[in-house]
């Protein structure tokens, strides 16, 4: 019988084979030709769970893509930890602009280059093969285990929550764990504690019943893309600060104690801006960009199209526009409410020369945790004993809307233990991650698994 940490060092080259055996499955979840593979994620994340030896491994049917759960539960006098994560995936387009198969995991510089490779299949990998370390070595698990594994994170988690609802009982716990997030630095483990909502809106913009030749109809007829433009124009100002009347009534202020927690984070702007590509940053009047970036709420257009799109000229004047637009939000606001101040202000800004539709798609509420929290510092302890470093807290700027809503039904905080790292470009072509900090995931995960029953009150 081996130690867990030695299990996991002496295997890691199979969990690695694993996770690129998961990564070559193009579990895009949004675009429906997509299922089957969606499913055999499902599947194969299954056969894990089973070969490993977990209780009550079970496939979920949805109408949408399958929920999978698990247990492990030896204890009746030691917390309960759900581990929360998702097998889904976002779309690889634009293709062009991968260097390598998006679906063909390729290592380089010790980073494994792949769609879904730290969003969020190499993150939530690490926890299968953490309890794996225990299991197979007839190690007692030090505490009970949990697994629910979805396949629609990324496009909003809409059949989760109620399957939490009606599955109380099974899912009870004392926490959950989830690795979706990203370490602030390189070598520089950081447990993140607060997360932004998200309320995300849809605006169409129709013109005539055709598109017209500009020619013919240009300065006659009102442009729906000129209309779309100025609309968008009007949500914020030169200052960054969104115009929407009412939005940010309920937003929680920044304490003297939270800024000076954000200035003692290692952050620098020149570094920041070389890494991205920029001359400049630019951002709410007043802020920082760290706290910017996770601590005041955003808008953003996340998508725009109107026209002709091909090779040369055309000279149209296109009957529709549309554009994709994200708000992330922070305690204290309302998905719901904002999603309705938003709607509103377009809808009366719009000129009568056009019909303007608002479609509000998902969201969800912003959450942060309370630092004192048990499990939060058994996590910091885990971290700090496998990088051999001191654990920063920070707030990040995306979106787990699940995090929320584990407290709200289930009652009970989520651990945010991210591995991953801002570099790794999630959503972005060329998604990557570092083997180095899957290995020492697999082994923080382990740690904290060991060490979480001394910190309970």
């Amino acid at each position: 019988m081996s130690d867990p940490q030695e299990y996991i060092d002496q295997n890691i080259q199979k969990f690695q084979d694993e996770l690129f055996e998961l990564l070559r499955i193009p579990s895009v979840s949004t675009d429906s030709k997509h299922k089957a593979e969606v499913r055999k994620a499902a599947d194969f994340l299954k056969n894990q769970l089973q070969e490993i030896g977990l209780h009550n491994v079970t496939l979920h049917e949805t109408p949408g893509h399958p929920i999978l759960t698990a247990e492990k539960c030896p204890h009746t006098d030691r917390p309960t930890v759900l581990i929360y994560g998702h097998y889904d995936v976002q779309p690889s387009d634009p293709d062009h602009l991968w260097k390598t198969p998006p679906f063909e995991p390729t290592v380089k510089n010790g980073r494994v280059y792949a769609r879904g490779a730290s969003d969020d299949k190499g993150q939530s990998f690490a926890h299968i093969k953490s309890v794996e370390s225990y299991l197979k070595t007839g190690t007692e698990l030090p505490v009970n285990v949990k697994f629910i594994l979805e396949g629609e994170e990324e496009i909003g988690s809409t059949n989760l929550v109620p399957f939490i609802k009606k599955n109380i009982e099974q899912l009870s716990c004392d926490m959950v764990l989830i690795s979706d997030t990203a370490m602030f630095a390189k070598d520089q483990p950081s447990i993140t504690y607060g997360l932004r909502g998200l309320a995300y809106m849809e605006i169409h913009v129709t013109g005539p019943n055709r598109d017209l030749h500009s020619g013919v109809f240009g300065g006659a007829v009102e442009n729906p893309a000129n209309v779309l433009c100025e609309i968008i124009a009007k949500l914020k100002d030169e200052d960054g600060v969104i115009q929407i009347p009412g939005f940010y009534d309920d937003v929680e202020p920044l304490t003297p104690e939270m800024r000076e927690a954000y200035k003692a984070l290692p952050h620098n702007d020149e570094a920041y801006k070389e890494e991205l590509g920029l001359k400049a940053l630019h951002g709410e009047k007043g802020y920082s960009s760290l706290e910017r970036a996770s601590a005041r709420p955003t808008l953003d257009v996340n998508g725009l199209w109107s026209g002709y799109q091909g090779e040369g000229a055309k000279t149209v004047l296109p009957a529709k526009a549309g554009a994709k637009v994200s708000m992330r939000l922070v305690p204290d606001q309302d998905p719901d409410k904002i999603s309705k101040l938003f709607a509103d202000y377009v809808t009366s800004i719009a000129p009568d020369t056009v019909s303007v539709e608002v479609e509000a798609h998902h969201g969800g509420y912003p959450v942060v945790i309370d630092l004192d929290f048990y499990g939060l510092k058994a996590a910091a302890k885990a971290f700090g004993e496998i990088y051999d470093k001191e654990v920063l807290f920070s707030r990040e700027g995306g979106s787990i809307p699940i995090v929320a809503d584990f407290k709200k039904v289930l009652g009970v905080n989520s651990i945010l233990m991210g591995f991953g790292l801002t570099i790794d470009a999630l959503h972005s072509p060329n998604e990557s991650f570092s083997l180095k900090d899957f290995h020492r995931g697999i082994k923080t995960s382990a740690k904290f698994f060991e060490i979480l029953p001394d910190f309970v009150e």
